[in-house]
């Protein structure tokens, strides 16, 4: 038997799974991280890819240790990430400067480049999918600006998932799922688009070759089989966005395919020809896919799952003792108690992210609204529930704008990543939507969907649709409650009316932002 590996540097953690050719986990291991601000820099993010490094050589580790299997059995290792974060690299291939996805720093630069260009944002916009508001040029224009002797050693730009594979393989490379959330892409031709960097006086000789995903870059080089006790004959494959390998591991690579993958954020996509134009609005993101001729609306959900852990790591200490008492997960502790209390939570209301408002995008002070002081009614379980109504609710709300711009409307929701584990929570989100969920075996979609290629590269099989039918295993399908989505729809039409009064209030000063775009 032999196995491939998949390493998924997401935003609150990294793991690494290990996978048989038939789509079976094998092995996995994880350990949460922390994007810490950089110091004296505003609204930062930065990456660390020096310790980074270091936590994802010991979950390769722990993952082989897990799965009990030998080094060259492993025959294929890939990588997927949180969109947008990228490395800056010298012209000797070595690290110089990181930041995480929502790294804000280029506030002032996004401001500059609106004014000085006035039409610049709808034009790239029309052209990549992407806003300025997580694009890498300011980000690099911030650079230029405040750190000049950094900047002017830049030599490439890549990635996360493509600096993982270069610290395997040795090779810089990258591909058109995870580099097209650069914003200095085409969706068309799957290609960069350095014209945008000349335009606004940047390099425009600084990035990779452009590869399909699946193509194998090399093999594990012997410094890094040192590091991870990987061997050196094991192919490194190209790998990609999270979310856009998420939806291969759920099979989700057809046109009018409907899919959520709910990690520490909540993405919505929907599958689109790549020759469909972003719309006029720039309210939705628009990615290319994995799969050649298509991209992917998609809506984000922020915080859905970090909102989530932070209520269990603030409030739910009782849970916690109760949980390890029983040796049981949490979070199935908390979707017990909460199972019972009526939909819509008593009114709680849950002030966290919005919807997807894609070129002006900043979020409201997080909150929870119309408490009572009735224990009996406002409590752990109640407020727990409300934030996983909240997901669903906001997650609806973009689909539902996803799909006037792109006259698609299944009738099925394929739902999977941590949040798809939960009983509770799926039922809530086939009640929001009023579609059926899919739930596949296994949640760790980002990773399966790496597998999938890495199966593809090497050989296994001959194509991604063939691995599909063989490695993706389906859990089971909820039906809505038709009632209870009659209910929801008037709780999304109140929430929306709330959670607009609650942005006044960030307009006018009063209260501060859970997260706001750079120049917003």
């Amino acid at each position: 038997m032999s196995f491939v590996m998949s390493i998924d540097a997401g935003t609150g953690s990294v793991r690494v799974v290990i996978f048989d050719n038939k789509g079976n986990q094998c092995g996995v291991a994880q350990e949460e991280w922390e994007h810490v601000a950089e110091a004296f820099v505003k609204d930062s993010m930065s990456f660390d890819y020096i310790a980074n490094w270091g936590l994802i050589c010991r979950c390769i580790k722990k993952a082989m240790l897990d799965a009990k299997v030998e080094a060259n059995e492993i025959k294929a290792v890939t990588a997927s990430s949180m969109r947008e974060g990228i490395i800056l690299y010298d012209k000797f291939g070595h690290e110089i400067w990181g930041v995480a996805n929502v790294d804000a720093r280029a506030f002032k630069e996004v401001k500059y480049l609106r004014e000085k260009f006035p039409d610049l944002e709808e034009e790239f916009y029309r052209e990549s999918g992407q806003t300025f508001a997580l694009s890498a040029l300011p980000r690099l224009l911030w650079l230029k600006n405040n750190q000049p002797e950094i900047y002017e050693r830049v030599d490439k730009i890549s990635m996360i998932s493509d600096w993982i594979l270069l610290k395997l393989s040795g090779v810089i490379a990258t591909e058109p799922s995870n580099s097209g959330t650069t914003g200095i892409f085409n969706l068309k031709s799957r290609d960069w688009s350095p014209t945008q960097a000349t335009k606004v006086g940047l390099k425009d000789n600084i990035f990779p070759k452009v590869y399909e995903p699946s193509t194998i870059i090399g093999k594990v080089t012997k410094r890094a089989s040192m590091q991870t006790g990987l061997s050196e004959e094991t192919a490194v494959v190209i790998g990609g966005g999270d979310v856009q390998l998420g939806t291969v591991g759920i099979g989700a690579v057809n046109e009018g395919d409907i899919a959520i993958l709910g990690g520490s954020f909540w993405q919505q996509v929907v599958n689109i020809k790549s020759d469909v134009n972003p719309p006029m609005d720039m309210s939705i993101r628009v990615n290319p896919h994995i799969i050649k001729n298509l991209s992917q609306a998609e809506g984000i959900t922020f915080f859905s799952g970090l909102v989530v852990r932070w209520f269990r790591d603030a409030f739910c200490d009782m849970e916690k003792i109760e949980a390890k008492k029983k040796g049981v997960d949490v979070y199935s502790i908390l979707e017990k108690k909460a199972k019972d209390i009526p939909v819509g939570s008593y009114g709680i209301v849950p002030i966290f992210s919005d919807i997807m408002r894609y070129k002006k995008w900043y979020h409201a002070s997080p909150s929870f609204i119309n408490l009572s002081l009735d224990p009996n009614i406002c409590n752990r379980a109640s407020m727990f529930r409300s934030l996983e109504e909240n997901a669903c609710i906001v997650s609806s709300i973009n689909l539902d704008n996803i799909s006037k711009f792109s006259n698609t409307n299944s009738d099925t929701i394929i739902f999977a990543g941590g949040a798809s584990k939960g009983k509770l929570w799926s039922q809530i989100l086939a009640d929001v939507t009023g579609k059926s969920i899919k739930i596949p075996v296994v949640k760790e979609a980002t990773a399966l969907g790496g597998a999938i290629l890495s199966t593809v590269a090497i050989g296994v099989y001959d194509s991604i649709d063939e691995a599909i039918k063989n490695m993706v295993k389906w859990d089971r399908e909820i039906k809505p409650n038709m009632q209870n989505h009659k209910e929801y729809n008037k709780i999304k039409d109140r929430w929306q009316e709330i959670y607009k009064s609650q942005l006044e209030l960030v307009d006018r000063g009063l209260t501060k932002p859970m997260w706001k775009a750079p120049a917003i």
